[in-house]
């Protein structure tokens, strides 16, 4: 892709495919006051600025961008009507609740004109960042957007999707393949635009048991890895697009996750480092997982931490990407997650 400037800074890329021993990664996204979420997802400039804001920060500390946007993208380009409430979190105005519900949706979706925004926002973002790093772009895991479908927002009993699976397992079936369908075009035109790196967040894999997730999860999580080539082969693109799953929760599948075909598998903070790294033994990179929580304690916690995570992981010399293990908070202080930068950089090169 020769339109856009080169690449100073490919740490990231080179770590997932286990090319280079450490890299330093964070998510800090920040919504300014006032302003809807989503209108702010869809205004190119802005994203793009909310997008480098961490970057230009914390100058130096941080090996990739990702893109200012969200999971429930998906489910607006398939029909579906969400809004984000403050204080509150996403809200669908219609949930799915019943299988006749799956004729609401788009039959077919043109991700080129429903999401058309977010490409714009990718490219934008990229010509901006002078190849200071690499832009990574993401969406949803097919089962987490079916749970915030049926639902309606978040959940804590998930009522509505447990009884989806229970009840009525052919319709799930065909509503996780089409967002699956989705997701995989929409990555593969996200690739076009100018992401350099694709990240699947199954944030609720953790509320499907084992059995449960490798009938409703694993095989969509697979398809995305497997297809995907040839959807951007389509495209015109060659590169290697590295490839991170995220599945919170979901202790019991990593194993299956470091077979499913993808280049990193992040982890949440409940994870020992060492059993993690013995578990998937070399087949892929492992990113995370300090407790983001941790931001909120003393420099010296914070240090200690860092290095017992950095040297459960091997000492972050091969296969290892220091990430937490899930998002920072609106609330945690700036010079706090310098600090972590700092201690992670420092610990990470010893």
């Amino acid at each position: 892709m020769s339109e856009f400037p080169p690449l100073k800074n490919d740490l990231i890329l080179r770590a997932a495919r286990g090319e280079f021993e450490k890299l330093y990664c964070m998510k800090y996204h920040e919504v300014k006051d006032g302003r809807d979420f989503f209108e702010t997802c869809r205004d190119a400039e802005i994203a793009s600025t909310i997008t480098i804001q961490p970057i230009d920060h914390f100058d130096g500390l941080i090996d990739a961008a990702i893109i200012f946007s969200d999971i429930l993208v998906i489910p607006q380009a398939m029909g579906m009507e969400v809004i984000m409430i403050d204080k509150q979190g996403p809200h669908f105005t219609d949930p799915l609740r019943k299988p006749e519900d799956l004729n609401k949706l788009n039959k077919h979706v043109d991700v080129t004109k429903e999401l058309d925004w977010a490409f714009k926002a990718i490219t934008l973002t990229r010509k901006k960042l002078q190849g200071r790093v690499p832009l990574l772009g993401f969406c949803g895991g097919p089962w987490t957007l079916l749970v915030y479908m049926i639902e309606g927002g978040g959940s804590r009993l998930f009522r509505f999707a447990k009884e989806w699976i229970y009840k009525y397992p052919k319709e799930s079936h065909e509503l996780l393949q089409r967002i699956a369908d989705v997701a995989i075009d929409f990555l593969a035109h996200q690739v076009k635009a100018g992401a350099q790196m694709l990240q699947i967040f199954e944030s609720w894999g953790g509320e499907l048991g084992p059995k449960e997730f490798k009938e409703f999860s694993l095989p969509y999580i697979k398809q995305i890895s497997s297809k995907l080539p040839s959807k951007l082969k389509e495209l015109g693109i060659k590169e290697d697009i590295p490839l991170t799953i995220f599945a919170k929760g979901s202790w019991y599948a990593l194993d299956d996750l470091c077979d499913s075909g993808y280049n990193a598998v992040s982890l949440d903070w409940l994870w020992d480092p060492k059993e993690a790294v013995k578990i998937a033994n070399g087949r892929v990179t492992l990113q995370g997982n300090l407790d983001p929580g941790t931001i909120y304690g003393s420099d010296e916690i914070i240090s200690e931490k860092v290095e017992e995570m950095i040297k459960g992981f091997g000492g972050g010399k091969q296969n290892y990407i220091i990430n937490f293990g899930h998002g920072t908070h609106p609330f945690m202080e700036p010079e706090k997650i310098r600090h972590f930068l700092k201690e992670c950089h420092r610990f990470g090169s010893q």
